[in-house]
């Protein structure tokens, strides 16, 4: 294995699941070939992914450990440059990280997450307001109607970005994402994204409010110290962009799969299952994250018989966790509500566990149980298969998600 020829991932994201299947069987961990012809490394499975994310051997620092990245090798308009440039909690290492999770996570409090059930629940009846207007059997788009406003504007809110300022970045964070750009494309992200940050932490410094930008302007560590400005400005867009394009994906994967399998939905409907079974299973066989860039071996590590040398760049392959026939069996490709297994690491296990799990949880399931209830009979307008993906191997989601609307449930007083 440590011999193969790398394989190049499809940067239009035709079929993340067979590309997965094939990565998988040329072993648990396979090189890969990223735009520009960066050289890398696939984990495949579920055992081998769950011991890196915990190992202190593997960080997420390009400018501690990428000597490609350090030397210079790598130019400004890489195309998945916004990916490694950032200066956060998510690429920080060591010390730095303990410092910044403890300075984020003080941000992510039951409290707070207790407090935005009452917003989700508004934001959730206004969109869905706006598709009962539609016309009984109008095809709409539900992943534009729906499944992209609530988690984008939710997110919004709670870093207090203004729902203008929301609809221009979300520009940006499509096009980080999108795996197919090009390289002038890419570093105009970069500097898209920065300078929107730039402009909400001036705001928040000139007129503070309930929100988590200034939160993290206002964050003191025990000896004193805060977020440098670079950090700041890069640990908010990540909370932005990692909490609304995951949830945007799941919202599509969930309510593809309920369509798709009648029996499936039956069950939660019924009450035989959760909202919780369905939460989880969708994240186990439909992670939103395919492949996630990038963590770097800061020695060489051996793994299952293959050997990541010093340096070399990782990337986890979400896709196939859930999917692994070894941790889940034969029909691990299968949703399958009733299914007692359902483990998975869509967030994250060990030091890079996500804050907002919380909240997504509980997005997800207001969001999910008050549309099946407010429409009880949605179909979909095209069959499950026919449906094109995302031109990204980072995400897994579809372009669009044509349903066919019934007659609405009013909303609950």
């Amino acid at each position: 294995m440590q011999n193969q020829c790398p394989v190049a991932l499809d940067t239009s994201g035709r079929d993340i699941h067979a590309e997965t299947e094939g990565l998988r069987a040329r072993g648990p961990a396979t090189r890969i070939e990223l735009p520009g012809g960066v050289l890398a490394w696939s984990l495949n499975s579920y055992s081998v992914i769950k011991r890196v994310l915990s190992d202190p051997r593997v960080t997420k620092s390009a400018r501690n450990h990428w000597p490609a990245f350090i030397e210079g090798r790598i130019p400004p308009d890489w195309e998945m440059i916004s990916w490694i440039a950032m200066d956060n909690m998510v690429t920080s290492y060591g010390k730095d990280h303990v410092r910044l999770r403890r300075l984020v996570g003080r941000a992510f409090t039951p409290r707070r997450t207790e407090a935005i059930k009452p917003r989700i629940v508004e934001l959730t009846n206004q969109l869905l307001d706006g598709l009962a207007a539609a016309a009984p059997g109008e095809v709409v788009d539900l992943r534009e109607r729906f499944a992209y406003p609530l988690p984008a504007r939710l997110v919004a809110d709670l870093i207090g970005m203004s729902e203008e300022a929301r609809a221009a970045t979300a520009k940006v964070i499509d096009m980080m994402v999108d795996t197919t750009v090009t390289p002038q494309q890419a570093q105009a992200t970069l500097l898209g994204w920065r300078a929107a940050m730039r402009q909400l932490i001036e705001g928040k410094r000139r007129e503070p409010g309930e929100d988590i930008t200034s939160d993290l302007i206002a964050a003191r560590d025990e000896d004193g110290s805060r977020l440098s400005e670079d950090e700041l400005t890069d640990t908010i867009f990540a909370i932005l962009g990692a909490g609304s394009e995951t949830t945007i994906n799941f919202f599509d994967n969930a309510i593809t799969a309920l369509l798709a399998h009648p029996d499936q939905r039956e069950l939660v409907i019924s009450g035989a299952v959760s909202w919780d079974d369905v939460i989880d299973e969708t994240l186990r066989v439909e992670s939103p994250l395919a492949h996630l860039p990038l963590r770097y071996a800061v020695e060489d590590i051996e793994l299952d018989g293959v050997t990541i040398p010093k340096g070399d760049p990782i990337l986890v392959n979400y896709s196939s966790v859930g999917r692994d026939p070894a941790r889940h069996g034969e029909n691990a490709c299968e949703f399958d509500l009733r299914r007692a297994d359902k483990e998975h690491l869509s967030f994250g296990h060990g030091p890079h566990y996500c804050l907002g799990a919380g909240i997504a949880r509980l997005v997800a399931s207001i969001g999910l149980s008050t549309l099946f209830e407010r429409f009880p009979e949605l179909a979909l307008a095209e069959p499950a298969d026919k449906l094109l993906p995302l031109p990204t191997f980072i995400m897994n989601g579809h372009r669009s998600l044509p349903v066919r609307l019934t007659a609405a449930v009013p909303a609950a007083v």
